[in-house]
């Protein structure tokens, strides 16, 4: 159990930083109904667990063998993140009400993979932290670690999109216009740091 309560606290301060993934949970929360935006958060729930076991496993040794490996996820990471910014901040004619209607489940999911798996500060992020406590703990103690970290990741997403949703209706066109443009500006910073990163290393 107290492996458990490590992996819960380590996978809370993991995920609950405001990141990409928080961002478009947050959206989604914001312009969907309820119970789409819960599905949202099931599927990024999803991504981010799959991340967290493949960083805690050893994704990190693999890019760290394979140094062009890092690269192309830098660079390619980078490049789709800097969009995924100048998209929110392109100013959107649909108001409110009309954001009420889902986008495809297709469109979601591939939004989701892209904002987790396309994420390079994600991956080494996750295989620094992750990957360092799979390093130390005793192999018997791995499967509850873990666990605790995919708990932490079901709590988090799924209590932000409910507390997102209760509130929504205080947020109009305009708010949400205002939210786009920081959130935007936030993500392309991001970005041209990955960029700027991926040039340092070459």
């Amino acid at each position: 159990m107290n492996f458990f309560i490590q992996g819960l606290t380590m996978g809370l301060a993991y995920v609950a930083p405001i990141g990409m993934q928080n961002l478009f949970v947050i959206d989604s929360a914001l312009t969907h109904t309820k119970k789409r935006a819960m599905l949202t958060a099931l599927i990024v729930i999803f991504f981010d667990i799959a991340l967290s076991i493949s960083c805690f496993f050893g994704i990190g040794a693999v890019m760290k063998h394979y140094k062009w490996l890092q690269l192309a996820i830098l660079f390619f990471g980078s490049l789709i993140v800097i969009y995924i910014g100048i998209s929110l901040l392109r100013p959107n004619k649909s108001n409110l009400k009309s954001s009420k209607s889902p986008t495809s489940i297709k469109k979601t999911t591939t939004t989701a993979f892209v904002v987790t798996w396309a994420n390079p500060q994600a991956i080494i992020d996750g295989t620094m932290m992750l990957g360092a406590f799979n390093a130390t703990l005793p192999s018997t103690s791995s499967t509850p670690f873990i666990t605790g970290v995919a708990s932490a990741s079901l709590i988090w997403f799924t209590s932000l999109t409910f507390i997102i949703s209760m509130f929504s209706n205080w947020f109009n066109a305009k708010v949400l216009r205002y939210i786009n443009l920081i959130c935007g500006i936030i993500i392309i910073i991001y970005g041209l740091k990955l960029l700027y990163n991926f040039l340092t290393i070459i």
